[in-house]
């Protein structure tokens, strides 16, 4: 439940809607496959990562809440701090990276697996990865069965929840 919170796929339907709009096609398969990926790399490589640039793993989780933080921000308040640039078709940026597999998933998924067995948040990955699979193919239909003040409520509800996420991950991390 918290990478779907995290993830928030739901929550960022209009954000694809609007992206499928500018862009004209979103590639699911291909969003899918290149997130679940970077999510499974990071899993098993992120600390050594992290170790060869030199930080740690609660520096990065602090610097990834104030990152969810600002996504909550956004999704609440309906203020874009991010600009990001849309491409002609949308699978591995602006989708797959940052907004499936952004760095608070990143920052997440290290934090998880301090408290649960890697198979565990595995699962969680691949289930997470199949929902997401299956809203990128059916954004119209979503769309048209929440309609705007759904998906508009949905959002906010979604941001509350990624907000509380970011404060409690500050929290672990810096002892407050």
């Amino acid at each position: 439940m918290i990478l779907f919170a995290i993830i928030d796929i739901i929550g960022s339907i209009p954000v694809v809607i609007e992206l499928r709009k500018k862009a004209g096609y979103i590639q699911s398969e291909k969003a899918t496959i290149v997130s679940t990926i970077l999510m499974i790399l990071f899993l098993f490589l992120g600390t050594q990562l992290l170790k060869i640039i030199g930080l740690d793993v609660a520096s990065f989780a602090i610097a990834g809440s104030l990152v969810i933080f600002f996504i909550a921000m956004e999704m609440i308040l309906g203020i874009n701090f991010f600009k990001e640039e849309v491409p002609e078709t949308i699978s591995i940026v602006p989708l797959a990276f940052p907004l499936i597999a952004g760095a608070g998933t990143i920052t997440t998924l290290l934090s998880l697996r301090s408290e649960y067995d890697t198979q565990n948040i595995l699962v969680a990955i691949i289930l997470n990865m199949v929902f997401v699979y299956f809203v990128l193919k059916n954004v119209v239909v979503v769309e048209r069965l929440l309609g705007k003040s759904g998906l508009s409520v949905l959002r906010k509800a979604f941001g509350v929840i990624l907000l509380a996420i970011a404060i409690k991950l500050f929290r672990s991390n810096t002892g407050i």
